[in-house]
């Protein structure tokens, strides 16, 4: 019954220290992970963002500072200048001094033919009247092209601009490195998967890929174009193979190409995924921590709900056991007084017949003889047992009487040594010797000495059962000391040779019913009685023991000043 109420309890009690701690620590994490990831993803967006804003300016100030070159020509020379091939040689140089990045150069007049170019293909003389750039380029003033063939069958693109010349015009056009310019798309690091590339507006590439897509070829990507020229879109998508990516798209050359930096995202938020690690870690070690230490408190609340329970019952047992020596001290103190009356009549018909046995000795009615005298022994041992009787009964009585304490001054030169009169006879049976050292300097104190008797007694009975416990009945020694102590106390040593007590038990010896004897033997309340004496007379009563050795009880009484 009880180990089902104690289950029960235990049930209780785990759930509570489980279930309490782990709810805030669960909204703590959930919390903590729910900011931190917000704060990490907002951080990496934005700097994706600013390194496109940083990469589309760079591109688009290469692009404008090679439309810049081509109109400082356009506006140096005239069209019969740079007409002439040295003139447009010599121009040529000058341009790749300042930048490598021009791989040729031509001069087209109004009607598309290529009057002059210099660089490595035989284009002179072609007519580029139909081609797109060249019709775009005589709309609008200057045109940058996407990546075409043309007629050299190689992937490039051209940066052309146009001067009016009276009622004519002439266009100076220059053809741009494709790899220097995709190695420039391309100078964007961003972690290990970070990489930029261009499209047109049909998807088309405009610059290689490190993963691999080539120049022209149309792209797999899930690229979401910019609402605004001046947007940077960001978003997550998966490509062809599933693999999810970070990407950015930024407009560049009056929204015809579009800047596409993308990053995976396991690599965007590597930070992310060591974090998430890392709470699942903690998580996983605070839940065990959290359960083990759950189950230890558990443990040891419950065995202290045990010890106190048993405590409970033993105090509820020692109650019992006072409450029916209570009532058994009641009962003699009864008897002793129903005893006391027929004695005291028993004690007058004695002396009656003595009276009467001394007059007819007197008279000469009984004359001496052996049967008078036998008769007259027989008178003194029934006066003899009369008086013992009648002083066990008024011990009883003395001792069952719940009067107030009687406090006066008691010379313990002389009263310690009555007490251990009243236990020399049970000493001597036990084959112990009392060895006595009263100091005649031993001051008096006050009290009531029935309370001091009462202490003494139960500290030589207590040794005496402990020296018989451990030498039988020979051997023992019973030492009992008085004398002044630093001029304000009265000290009382009681020292014998004993069993000895364990440390374990000499800290609960002066606790209410605490004992070591056999049940039935003691009720624990002796010393704990003795303690409280001690105490309210002022003085301090303690003990040292060593198991095997014996025991000493040290009793400090105040010295009476009266």
């Amino acid at each position: 019954m009880k180990e089902q109420y104690y289950k029960s309890i235990r049930k209780n009690v785990l759930m509570s220290m489980i279930l309490i701690p782990v709810i805030p620590f669960i909204l703590s994490l959930g919390t903590g992970y729910y900011s931190f990831t917000s704060s990490l993803e907002n951080s990496t967006i934005s700097s994706m963002k600013r390194i496109m804003e940083d990469h589309s300016q760079m591109i688009d100030s290469f692009l404008a500072e090679r439309m810049n070159d081509l109109e400082f020509i356009l506006n140096t020379y005239s069209y019969e200048q740079v007409s002439s091939p040295d003139t447009l040689s010599g121009i040529f140089k000058n341009l790749q001094a300042g930048s490598e990045a021009f791989v040729d150069i031509g001069v087209f007049n109004d009607s598309g033919s290529h009057v002059a170019y210099h660089g490595p293909y035989s284009l002179k003389w072609k007519v580029y009247r139909e081609e797109d750039w060249f019709i775009k380029v005589m709309k609008k003033g200057y045109y940058i092209s996407d990546i075409f063939l043309g007629y050299r069958q190689v992937p490039h693109f051209i940066i052309a601009v146009k001067k009016h010349k009276g009622s004519s015009s002439w266009i100076l056009r220059a053809t741009i490195d494709t790899q220097m310019f995709t190695d420039i798309v391309e100078k964007v690091r961003i972690g290990k998967t970070g990489e930029a590339y261009l499209l047109n507006m049909e998807g088309i590439l405009q610059t290689n890929l490190r993963s691999g897509k080539k120049l022209m070829e149309k792209t797999t990507d899930p690229v979401r174009y910019p609402d605004s020229e001046n947007e940077i879109k960001t978003f997550i998508d998966k490509d062809i193979n599933g693999e999810e990516y970070l990407f950015a798209t930024a407009w560049l050359k009056d929204k015809e190409w579009v800047l596409v930096i993308r990053q995976e995202k396991a690599d965007a938020f590597k930070t992310l995924s060591f974090v998430f690690n890392l709470i699942v870690f903690i998580s996983m070690t605070g839940f065990i921590l959290i359960i083990c230490s759950a189950f230890y408190i558990t443990e040891r609340i419950i065995n202290h709900m045990k010890q106190m329970d048993f405590e409970k019952e033993e105090l509820g047992q020692h109650l019992i056991r006072a409450q029916r020596l209570a009532e058994l001290g009641e009962m003699a103190a009864g008897f002793a007084h129903e005893i006391n009356n027929p004695l005291q009549i028993i004690r007058s018909e004695q002396a009656l017949i003595e009276m009467n046995l001394s007059e007819f000795k007197e008279s000469g009615t009984l004359t001496p003889s052996e049967s008078l005298s036998e008769i007259d022994d027989s008178m003194s041992q029934i006066k003899l047992q009369i008086d013992r009787c009648a002083s066990i009964t008024q011990a009883i009585l003395k001792f069952g009487r719940q009067s107030e304490p009687k406090l006066q001054d008691v010379d313990l030169r002389s009263f310690i040594p009555q007490i251990i009169d009243m236990v020399a006879k049970k000493a001597s049976v036990n084959g112990i010797d009392i060895i006595q050292d009263i100091s005649l300097a031993t001051p008096p104190v006050h009290g009531d000495p029935g309370h001091i008797q009462q202490v003494l007694l139960n500290l030589f009975n207590n040794a005496m059962d402990a020296i018989a416990e451990k030498h039988g009945s020979s051997g023992g020694r019973l030492y009992v000391e008085s004398g002044p102590k630093d001029n304000k106390y009265t000290e009382i040593i009681v020292k014998d040779n004993g069993c000895g007590i364990s440390p374990e038990n000499l800290k609960k010896i002066f606790s209410p019913f605490f004992t070591t004897k056999p049940v039935g033997k003691g009720t624990g309340l002796g010393l704990s009685v003795c303690h409280g004496i001690i105490d309210n007379m002022g003085g301090v009563m303690q003990a040292d023991s060593e198991p095997g050795k014996g025991t000493i009880f040290s009793i400090n009484l105040p010295v009476s000043r009266k």
